[in-house]
């Protein structure tokens, strides 16, 4: 029988947070330019995968749904990720485009939430990303039935062989069911852990269509 000791007590884990500090006068006035500024240090300090984000979207139903997607480009107008058109998220999306995004660095202490509108980027931009793609990813966007049931894993090798074989020589066309979403922002939060709770956040919203920071209590 296992020990899950630990398990039964998780309400004892803790961390405390030591490592930084968040002056809001030390932030730049566009907070784009200060996520770079973040992402930057999480790459430069070798954070693992950081440019993780979670996605949250939600149906019609108000039925939310959450996954974790790489950020693949950051523009004056937001934050770009890929997926396929007609999978959950594309789904959703295409029904009520309010979405939410989350970057965790658990090795800075930091995280930073966005919430803003999903949108369609141009089929140009999306063609010239899948261009890029390894070719093992471009036949995996071929052949994922994203979010689809399928009967079993050996159903998706096969599919995968098959694709495969079809684009066996040459350049793999670009498929018309996938492509990248640019989340327009709306408010955008950063946090830094601190000590015994008394975390930092600072979060930035449009006010007269212009950024405004503000101070949040931990």
């Amino acid at each position: 029988m296992s020990d899950r000791s630990t398990i039964n007590n998780i309400q004892n884990l803790r961390t405390s947070y030591k490592k930084e500090k968040l002056k809001i006068t030390d932030l730049s006035n566009n907070p784009i330019e200060q996520f770079k500024n973040w992402l930057e240090h999480a790459i430069n300090s070798e954070a693992l995968e950081p440019t993780a984000m979670s996605l949250a979207t939600a149906n019609n139903s108000a039925h939310p749904s959450l996954r974790t997607v790489l950020l693949k480009g950051i523009t004056d107008k937001g934050f770009v990720f890929y997926t396929n058109y007609e999978s959950r998220k594309g789904n959703e999306i295409n029904d009520n485009n309010k979405v939410a995004l989350c970057f965790l660095w658990k090795e800075l202490e930091r995280q930073v939430t966005i919430r803003g509108k999903a949108e369609k980027i141009s089929k140009d931009k999306s063609e010239q990303y899948f261009s890029s793609r390894p070719r093992g990813h471009q036949i995996s966007a071929w052949a994922s039935t994203q979010s689809a049931e399928i009967p079993n894993r050996q159903w998706m090798i096969d599919r995968e062989e098959k694709i495969t074989s079809r684009f066996d020589s040459g350049k793999i066309p670009y498929p018309e069911f996938w492509g990248g979403f640019n989340v327009n922002p709306e408010e955008i939060e950063f946090w830094q852990g601190r000590e015994n709770r008394f975390h930092d956040r600072v979060l930035y919203k449009i006010v007269d269509k212009k950024w405004i920071k503000l101070r949040l209590s931990p």
